[in-house]
């Protein structure tokens, strides 16, 4: 690691970042795999939130924008197919 100042700051806000993005994606992951858990109406009442935790995490760079997009198709499939 260099010793500049600003490169041991860099070093710190890209390891807070990083957890921040870990955590982040793994709270939607868990919700992604209690939608699927989920059965009928349940699942129709989740589908937006869980919709919108993709959305922002694919908006933050977190996960690829195409990414979320086929993931909440698959979602959105999965919610019509249970009611």
């Amino acid at each position: 690691m260099a010793n500049h100042s600003a490169t041991k700051k860099d070093v710190r806000q890209a390891a807070k970042r990083r957890e921040r993005n870990k955590y982040y994606g793994k709270t939607t992951r868990n919700a992604v795999r209690d939608f699927r858990a989920s059965k009928g109406k349940e699942m129709s009442e989740q589908f937006p939130k869980v919709a919108s935790m993709i959305d922002k995490l694919a908006k933050k760079g977190i996960i690829h924008k195409n990414t979320a997009a086929n993931l909440k198709s698959k979602l959105a499939k999965k919610a019509a197919a249970a009611k």
